[in-house]
């Protein structure tokens, strides 16, 4: 039997710490609601698109993913790790919203 951990952490409301690495990589850390810290190294250019998008969307919520690694002194370490980040919808849906984004389109 061959067995993988992947894991995924779910976070919202800020940004992760990140610290600049060599080879275009960034060390995020983020603690979860046990106390457990989870750190990952991702790609400064994901990251860079995860800081844009958390600008630009109004509400949003991320999600770092990847192979669970080595146990640390109080977590542990994600390997191979990515991030993205995901707009989060109001839940009211109006039936006037498809006219008005397609009227602005039009008129740009």
């Amino acid at each position: 039997m061959e067995a993988k951990s992947e894991v995924t952490i779910k976070f919202s409301g800020s940004l992760p710490t990140a610290t600049p690495l060599e080879n275009k990589k960034v060390a995020i850390e983020f603690t979860d609601q046990n106390g457990i810290v989870f750190t990952a190294q991702v790609n400064a250019k994901s990251w860079r698109k995860a800081e844009t998008s958390a600008s630009e969307f109004a509400d949003w919520a991320g999600a770092v993913s990847g192979k669970l690694g080595v146990r640390t002194e109080n977590g542990f370490e994600i390997i191979d790790a990515g991030i993205q980040l995901f707009e989060k919808k109001a839940k009211e849906v109006k039936p006037d919203v498809g006219v008005a984004v397609a009227d602005a389109g039009a008129s740009s």
